[in-house]
């Protein structure tokens, strides 16, 4: 763990988890986005990630890799949306996709 807390985050790699924590909040199909902590859970994993693939920084991929796992049980759906047989991934996906990701 002491190890995966070393890998760096750049500044826009940090950014883009926030965009994307703000575009579940703003999500139509959720209920509930995630909060700061789970925030801060993506980034612990994106680290573990890159420190298990021998990189020195998080990248995006990393980011995106993790953020399913991360995420999907610290949002909650519109009643509205599970009726329309929208799943949680479905929706994390789609906001993958909006997200601009840095370069």
């Amino acid at each position: 763990r002491a190890a995966a807390r070393r890998v760096g985050v750049a500044d826009d790699v940090l950014a883009y988890v926030v965009d994307l924590a703000r575009a579940t909040r703003r999500s139509p199909s959720m209920r509930l986005g995630v909060s700061p902590r789970a925030v801060a859970g993506l980034l612990a994993a994106a680290k573990a990630w890159a420190w298990l693939t021998a990189v020195e920084k998080v990248t995006p991929d990393h980011v995106q890799a993790m953020l399913l796992p991360a995420w999907r049980h610290r949002v909650q759906l519109r009643p509205e949306a599970e009726l329309e047989g929208v799943s949680v991934d479905q929706v994390l996906r789609s906001v993958v996709q909006q997200v601009q990701v840095p370069l």
